[in-house]
């Protein structure tokens, strides 16, 4: 055996124990840091090949382990910028340069800029609802934009899309004059006329009425006499250039912005829909108008609908889902969708990479990133006005400290032997 090879091998007990006590520290100095994972500290033994006759004491290595999978508690706050994960996945943040990385610290607050920032100075990034409601690509981070909830001022968004649906009677008169139809704009309109008012907004968020006219014209039979369908006629007016002053609202000013052909079969079901725009020139704006979910049957008339786009509004307060969708509602009552936050995830959480801000970024080990939106794909869900806390058991972590000052105090013992008997050899020859 050889008494330097004892001493080495204490040598690499202290330094194997003062990597255990350095995660240790490590773990304690960041006991309330939101998102963070401990990290532990692995050994392993390393053998020196000995005769039978004479052993060659090795040593010991060791590793870091991370918790990264491990939840930590949810502990509620009252921002609603304070985000937390239930469950798996990462926000997908961004660095000053411009670095996507992923991270769970979710205590994000407002900059300059109105961009979400958390404490670290990492940026949240999600998809904009700007082209439409957004779809994730699942193996990158294209598409991502910094989160913005900045919305001061007023906003206005025009009318672009509206529905009715409902029920047309029937056994409604057919109208056969078409000098009493709505289209023609005549003041002789029948009382087989339906008619009903929906609200949409131009670009400035100002309210334009229109009112629709549903009248029976057509009714087609077999050879036995038996209906095998009926034609109504939709025509649309601006309620602003209705009469005033006598009984009804024709003879209108200017002619309708629409005039619809509705088609139903024999049970009464809708087979068509013809010339459904509304083009309005005054606003300069076109209205789709869907009336895909009328019928026909034998009950008195009824209808609801509705119109897209919003009236001139202050923003009244943002809100965040479960689902990730970042929303503002507005002073009169509407909501409006910004973002929709996604979330990521790695094959092998515990082997990613750890940086500075605890920030992560996927390696070899850790496998590629793949995102999607929270509450699918196993992912979790969000909860705002929540944090994560950090997963460190300080109780634990105490119990280590102590454990580890022992170890090395052991190990100095043995390399303090070691020195002892070098001493008496050196000795022996005085």
């Amino acid at each position: 055996m050889s008494i330097f090879g004892s001493m080495k091998t204490a040598v690499s007990g202290m330094s194997a124990q003062a990597n255990r006590l350095s995660t240790v520290s490590d773990n304690i100095a960041n006991a309330n840091t939101t998102g963070y994972k401990a990290v532990s500290t692995s050994f392993s033994s390393l053998v020196l090949p000995s005769s039978s006759g004479n052993y060659n004491s090795g040593g010991v290595q060791t590793s870091v382990r991370q918790a990264i999978s491990e939840q930590g508690d949810i502990s509620y706050t009252t921002s609603a910028y304070d985000l937390a994960i239930s469950g798996d996945g990462f926000f997908i943040v961004e660095s000053a340069d411009g670095t996507p990385v992923l991270t769970r610290a979710g205590d994000f607050s407002v900059d300059s800029d109105g961009n979400l920032v958390n404490s670290a100075g990492y940026t949240l990034m999600g998809y904009s609802y700007d082209s439409g409601v957004p779809a994730v690509v699942v193996n990158g981070f294209d598409g991502l934009v910094p989160v913005n909830v900045s919305q001061s001022g007023l906003s206005a968004i025009a009318s672009t899309n509206a529905y009715f649906s409902g029920n047309l009677n029937s056994e409604a008169t057919v109208v056969t004059d078409t000098t009493t139809l709505p289209s023609a704009n005549t003041s002789g309109v029948t009382d087989d006329t339906q008619k009903m008012s929906l609200v949409a907004y131009d670009s400035l968020g100002a309210t334009v009425q229109y009112d629709y006219y549903f009248t029976k014209t057509d009714v087609t039979t077999d050879a036995s006499g038996a209906v095998t369908g009926s034609t109504w006629e939709v025509a649309v007016y601006r309620n602003a250039d209705a009469a005033t002053g006598g009984t009804t609202s024709f003879p209108y000013s200017s002619s309708a912005v629409s005039v619809a052909t509705l088609s139903f079969d024999a049970d009464g079901q809708l087979t068509s829909a013809t010339d459904t725009d509304i083009v309005d020139p005054v606003t300069a704006k076109t209205i789709t108008m869907d009336y895909s979910e009328f019928t026909q049957l034998a009950s008195d008339f009824s209808a609801t609908g509705s119109a897209d786009g919003q009236a001139a509004s202050a923003v009244s307060s943002v809100s965040i889902g479960t689902d990730g969708v970042v929303s503002v509602s507005y002073a009169n009552g509407t909501t409006k969708a910004l973002y929709q936050i996604p979330l990521a995830t790695v094959a092998s959480p515990d082997n990613l990479t750890l940086l500075s801000g605890n920030v992560y970024t996927a390696n070899g080990m850790s496998g590629v990133t793949v995102t999607g939106f929270p509450q699918t794909n196993g992912l979790g869900s969000i909860q705002s006005g929540a944090l994560e806390s950090s997963n460190v058991d300080l109780a634990g972590e105490l119990t280590e400290m102590i454990e580890a000052q022992r170890s090395y105090t052991a190990n100095s013992k043995v390399f303090q032997t070691g020195s002892d008997i070098m001493d008496v050899l050196v000795n022996l020859k005085r």
